[in-house]
């Protein structure tokens, strides 16, 4: 089977990680949520990843660059949906704690990724 560039990056194997884990985390968000923040929030880990996959694909190191922002914008709004979860009390500190470091790794790595691209345009 033919492994494709994108799938050996670390920032999108944490990044399919991170995906798991939000997929999980929301299940017992209430039902009324279900096409509001679980919504957002599964959409969100998805085009993390998603646009990390696309870059990949891209022949420009600007192209690439640019879907490496676009990943980043969508790991803050992620962030951001998880701060409000947690204000909404649908998940426990100790939850929000893990799945907040899990973003900031995931940030870092496409952060580095981004400067390296960056670096060959």
């Amino acid at each position: 089977m033919r492994v494709f560039s994108f799938e050996k990056l670390i920032a999108w194997q944490k990044s399919r990680e991170l995906s798991s884990v939000i997929y999980k985390i929301t299940k017992q968000f209430p039902k009324d949520e279900l096409f509001g923040l679980t919504s957002q929030m599964r959409r969100c880990s998805i085009s993390i990843a998603s646009n990390l996959a696309e870059g990949s694909g891209r022949i420009t190191f600007k192209d690439k660059a640019r879907f490496t922002e676009i990943s980043y914008g969508s790991s803050l709004e992620l962030l951001n949906q998880l701060i409000l979860s947690y204000d909404l009390e649908y998940i426990a500190e100790n939850e929000y704690i893990h799945i907040r470091e899990k973003i900031t790794e995931v940030n870092m790595l496409i952060d580095g990724l981004y400067k390296s691209q960056k670096a060959n345009f």
